[in-house]
């Protein structure tokens, strides 16, 4: 993605709106996109949105914040975001990395890295 405003306007699409449970994962993600969380592969834009549900159903107001990116490097993304939710147990704040691949101006793979702070 040699764009450097489309790639910042894909990854802030990606954090904002398809993150915040937004039904657009199917106008972000290729139809064949593959997320590749530990242990468990998700295949295509219905298989993303229902992950992204479970993770919304876990807690209330959850937020995110770009805090670096996205960088890019030929079909390479990545960046750095900072998630904040209301959790049964009172607010939970964690940090997260992803790595994208893009084709055709889509989210083909991903490679999310998260952990709790």
């Amino acid at each position: 993605m040699s764009d450097v405003t489309a790639a910042e306007k894909l990854y802030r699409r990606w954090i904002h709106e398809v993150w915040a449970g937004q039904p657009i994962a199917a106008d972000l993600v290729a139809d064949d996109f593959v997320g590749h969380w530990p242990g468990r592969d998700v295949h295509g834009p219905a298989e993303l949105a229902a992950i992204i549900g479970e993770t919304l159903n876990m807690f209330r107001e959850l937020t995110f914040e770009i805090e670096l990116g996205p960088l890019t490097d030929g079909d390479l993304m990545a960046g750095r975001w900072i998630g904040v939710g209301q959790h049964a147990s009172g607010e939970a704040r964690f940090f997260g990395n992803d790595i994208l691949r893009i084709a055709d101006g889509r989210i083909a793979e991903y490679w999310p890295g998260t952990s709790a702070g």
